[in-house]
């Protein structure tokens, strides 16, 4: 006996006529009442007895319905599994992102892709940019997010979000009533600097450079976000990427343009060893989709691509 002919066996056995089994299962009556003859003959003994037009299951086909309960949960798992699969809702994704993009951008992409698939099992690591690359070679992550990027033998990369750098000070500073801020005027205020050897420590030290200011910071981090923090606190100004202002801190900051014009580039980056899994590639369309215009207040997403 097929799966087809119990499912019909099961319909007759829930409806106890043929015409509605056959509406349930979407074919005609004739069809049903055809399975039923041939299931009997297949098994050898009656399934149903009849009795004024209606059909009544007889202790064997009471066994058959009983049994078959597992085998049709296991195919609606089945089922459900194929569809989530489908529809990109089930299975592991390994994510590895620098801090300023872990913490700015990919947070609300995030929320939106886990909202709609609560099977999904997510690693999610924080990690310097030689360690995303490190990351992504080693296939410990499927996807890696950093700003800047060298060129890598067998990393593929696509940009997600093209920015600028900016000034961030506490409210109250001085430099928070100008239009935008420059080298020169960093140089008369305690300035928070960027670790010397960083892709974008060395990008705010050219520019400096470039305007013929000496870099002299009062105060010097590795992390953007550890700039915002102690720039919220009143230590100094900080040129940031421009999505480490948004991730919030203890204190507000005020965030104006930098100049001159200090381009960064946000990157995500796959192995081109293996395959990207359905999975991966639904979340870098959720990543693409989320190149939005600019929102007041989030500059995060004030320079767009």
């Amino acid at each position: 006996m097929n799966l087809r002919q119990l499912e019909i066996l099961r319909a007759v056995v829930r409806h106890r006529t043929t015409l509605a089994a056959a509406e349930e299962l979407a074919v005609s009556q004739p069809a049903v009442s055809n399975a039923l003859k041939a299931m009997e003959a297949q098994a050898g003994f009656p399934l149903f007895d009849r009795i004024n037009n209606r059909l009544f299951p007889t202790a064997e086909a009471m066994t058959l319905y009983k049994e078959s309960e597992a085998i049709f949960a296991l195919h609606a798992k089945l089922e459900g599994r194929l569809r989530d699969l489908r529809e990109n809702r089930h299975g592991h994704l390994a994510l590895v992102a620098t801090p300023p993009l872990a913490y700015g951008l990919l947070p609300r992409v995030l929320a939106a892709f886990m909202r709609g698939r609560p099977q999904t099992r997510l690693f999610f690591d924080v990690r310097r940019y030689e360690g995303v690359v490190e990351g992504v070679t080693s296939r410990v992550a499927e996807l890696g997010f950093a700003l800047g990027l060298s060129n890598h033998v067998g990393i593929a990369h696509e940009v997600v979000h093209r920015g600028e750098m900016v000034c961030v000070m506490a409210p109250d500073h001085p430099l928070s009533e100008r239009d935008a801020v420059t080298p020169a005027d960093l140089a008369r205020h305690p300035f928070i600097g960027l670790e010397r050897g960083t892709r974008l420590g060395e990008a705010v030290r050219d520019s400096f450079a470039r305007e013929g200011v000496p870099f002299a910071a009062a105060v010097e981090v590795r992390y953007c976000n550890t700039a915002c923090v102690l720039a919220g606190a009143g230590v100094g100004v900080a040129v940031v990427d421009p999505f480490s202002p948004s991730q919030g801190g203890a204190h507000p900051v005020v965030v104006r343009p930098f100049v001159p014009v200090t381009p960064v580039e946000a990157f995500m980056l796959w192995s081109e060893a293996e395959p990207l899994s359905r999975l991966a590639r639904a979340f870098l369309a959720e990543v693409r989709a989320a190149r939005v215009g600019p929102v007041e207040g989030d500059p995060a997403r004030a320079w767009p691509s």
